[in-house]
């Protein structure tokens, strides 16, 4: 091990179970990162060079180990020919949804992605992103997981009975939103991404069996064809995939992140040692409403629970109502309140 490291040698130390000179920090930062540079939430995600600004600036504040070109869900689902509004602080509002039946995969096939003004807008970003700090930094691209993609096509109630009743359906159109998807990463990485996150949010809202027999091919199949592109990959599902993580675990995802309410003792032992686990604490009731030193407290917790290798972060996306100090107290910065937390 070096002395010190550079922030891209810390992460993939730690997933090859090597030693480091601290623990990474890969907080999830989309409108807090924007209002910090001054850009709106809608700024964000829509241009790529506010998004640039907005990750090289929390990046730099907070000497964080990765960048990431993570903004919205809606960018798949904008190229695939959704409508929606975009309100200037929070996510976009479709005006109706576009899967609607089975005669509509077809048209999902049909659609050239690659060539849609969103969908190259993150490639845009995360090019820029690996040419300003690719060598020292970890860069993350990101796509929607298939479950997601479908539920924002369809609408997730909608897509929770097509698994009892026409789960056919639901099948071939993830077969063709998994090889859409693993194009988009594809391009994200020769961009210059070395890790693509997979965001399957949909997927903590069933159970064990369900996710098992129709999740589970489809993530593996993807994240299978994110490696072969020759990135890592990180799954990212929110909520409380306690009951799901062991199956997480058979996708082949290099690293799972788990969102506050998994106990991460728990998690360690149903996914083994060769998984890196990312987490955990509270971005709510902890890191908004808590103090710094409940923040670190949380932190240590975490180290205390996950065992290695483990990335540090809150459970899901840093609130833009959270207050900079408690940001401070769980980050590697200087200035930190309590950095001793690196010290366990």
């Amino acid at each position: 091990m070096r002395l010190t490291m550079t922030p891209k040698e810390r992460i993939y130390a730690t997933l090859k179970r090597q030693p480091v000179d601290r623990p990474a920090v890969t907080p999830i930062f989309m409108a807090w990162s924007a209002q910090f540079v001054g850009h709106t939430y809608r700024d964000y995600y829509l241009d790529w060079r506010a998004l640039v600004k907005s990750q090289l600036g929390v990046v730099r504040a907070f000497n964080l180990d990765q960048i990431s070109a993570i903004s919205d869900p809606w960018r798949e689902a904008s190229a695939y020919g959704m409508q929606l509004d975009y309100p200037p602080n929070g996510v976009g509002k479709p005006r109706g949804y576009i899967l609607n039946g089975r005669d509509d995969v077809a048209k999902l096939r049909q659609a050239d992605i690659l060539q849609a003004p969103r969908v190259i807008d993150r490639i845009e970003g995360v090019r820029a992103l690996a040419a300003e700090v690719g060598k020292t930094h970890s860069v993350l691209g990101w796509i929607e997981g298939p479950l997601a993609e479908y539920g924002d096509l369809r609408g997730v109630e909608t897509t929770l009975m097509d698994l009892f009743d026409k789960p056919e359906m639901f099948l071939e159109a993830g077969e063709v939103l998994v090889e859409k998807a693993i194009g988009f990463a594809r391009e994200q990485v020769k961009a210059g991404a070395d890790m693509i996150g997979i965001g399957d949010a949909a997927a903590s809202l069933i159970g064990p069996e369900l996710y098992s027999q129709f999740v589970l091919p489809l993530e593996t199949k993807l994240i299978a064809g994110i490696h072969n592109a020759g990135a890592t990959v990180k799954l990212h599902i929110c909520g409380n995939v306690t009951p799901t993580i062991v199956h997480m675990a058979k996708t082949g995802a290099d690293i799972i992140d788990c969102d506050w309410m998994v106990p991460l003792d728990k998690a360690r032992a149903d996914v083994g040692p060769q998984v890196t686990l990312c987490g955990n604490f509270d971005p709510s009731a902890v890191l908004v409403q808590g103090t710094p030193q409940t923040v670190a407290a949380a932190a240590r917790d975490c180290f205390a629970r996950a065992g290695t290798p483990f990335l540090l972060m809150p459970g899901c996306e840093v609130s833009p109502l959270t207050p900079e100090a408690n940001i401070r107290a769980f980050c590697p910065c200087q200035g930190c309140q309590i950095p001793d937390i690196y010290k366990l």
